[in-house]
């Protein structure tokens, strides 16, 4: 097709992957849409098919991207120089671009959050970036522990796809460690503190959210992002993209957390909402302190309530298998092998252990 600035908005994203419109009027040009609906400017070139990004649309206009396209291919034709040393901002925007269907939202918005708040070198050329100005980045989270580690295992990921697409000869970080090795919370929140959580969790969109998250055990930022579409007749099935293993998770509901949802609701809605928003709920930085105090239990995350919820199983006699299905994990029972060939699902037995999890919670709120 001939893109124009109107086909360019009608361009459907692909259910999966990306997908490329080539350009009639310009051989290699064309426009890669991702699963998730961004769009940018890409030229193919070379006996190798090499295909680089040119910008974000939106960010350029199509007739800039066509020009730049022209000379690029203008000079790798006329082989005047090859192509000059990527900036930071350009393989920066390539790196988000190329990552974004392959990882989840909250990783997606974690990625761009430090390399464009903590690591700002501009128009600086990539080869140019020094291990001593990764380093002088990364101090300035010195005050900020897990801030700092997440900053680093990001960083790290984008110079190790950067050395990968020959952007650098030489990986500015192979010698450094991270500042702050990951340390495993052991936190289990007592039946005592989990019914104080409960009780003072309320009836409000983040109290529903909390309770959810007693009852199965799922990660916060996926039960913040259920739709009408995710929920069945006594299940809820999260979508691979949504996962952080990148698996689809098919587990069941029981009565009690069946009265915290509305199976009435659209299949394109968000059912926990950010306030005024089509948006998923994100106001945990503001809630989470206020339910703190509200249940005097100190010390305490969202995720340490799946870790309770696992612990609270095998102390119900639950299996291992199963509690590892429940929680979706990929690793432990099902690594491996084990992982390629089992396919059986547990749903009985997922059944069964949120049954007994469920008549225990309620024991402890008083919901009998």
């Amino acid at each position: 097709m001939r893109l124009t600035d109107i086909t360019i908005r009608t361009l459907k994203a692909p259910k999966k992957g990306v997908v490329l419109y080539s350009d009639d009027a310009l051989s290699g040009f064309g426009v890669r849409v991702s699963q998730a609906g961004t769009k940018s400017f890409v030229l193919t070139h070379g006996p190798r098919r090499q295909r680089e990004t040119i910008g974000r649309v939106g960010i350029i206009s199509l007739s800039e991207a066509r020009t730049e396209a022209k000379r690029r291919l203008a000079q790798y034709t006329l082989g005047k120089d090859k192509p000059k040393a990527i900036t930071w901002n350009a393989a920066k925007d390539e790196y988000l671009a190329e990552r974004e269907p392959e990882l989840s939202a909250h990783t997606n918005r974690a990625y761009r959050y430090y390399l464009g708040r903590t690591f700002r070198y501009g128009t600086t050329k990539l080869t140019d970036i020094t291990p001593y100005d990764l380093s002088h980045s990364l101090a300035k989270l010195n005050h900020t522990p897990v801030c700092q580690r997440y900053a680093y295992t990001t960083i790290r990921a984008f110079m190790r796809w950067a050395h990968r697409k020959h952007y650098l000869d030489r990986n500015p970080m192979e010698r450094m460690q991270c500042p702050h090795p990951y340390v495993p919370r052991e936190r289990v929140l007592s039946d005592a503190e989990l019914a104080r959580v409960w009780e003072a969790a309320g009836d409000d969109t983040f109290g529903r959210i909390v309770k959810l998250l007693i009852l199965t055990g799922q990660r916060r930022g996926e039960v913040a992002q259920l739709k009408g579409s995710m929920i069945g007749t006594d299940t809820i099935t999260l979508p691979a993209p949504l996962c952080k293993n990148r698996r689809s998770h098919t587990f069941p509901l029981g009565a009690l957390a069946w009265t915290f949802l509305d199976p009435e609701m659209e299949a394109d809605e968000y059912f926990f909402k950010g306030r005024g928003k089509e948006t998923p709920f994100d106001g945990w930085s503001k809630c989470k302190p206020k339910l703190e105090e509200r249940a005097g239990v100190k010390e305490w995350t969202l995720h340490d309530l799946r870790r309770t919820f696992a612990s609270g199983l095998a102390a119900q006699g639950v299996s291992i298998p199963v509690i590892e299905r429940l929680l979706n994990h990929i690793s432990g029972s099902f690594g491996g092998i084990v992982g390629v060939y089992q396919r059986y699902d547990y749903l009985p037995e997922m059944r069964d252990a949120i049954e007994k999890w469920e008549n225990h919670i309620s024991r402890l709120v008083g919901a009998e």
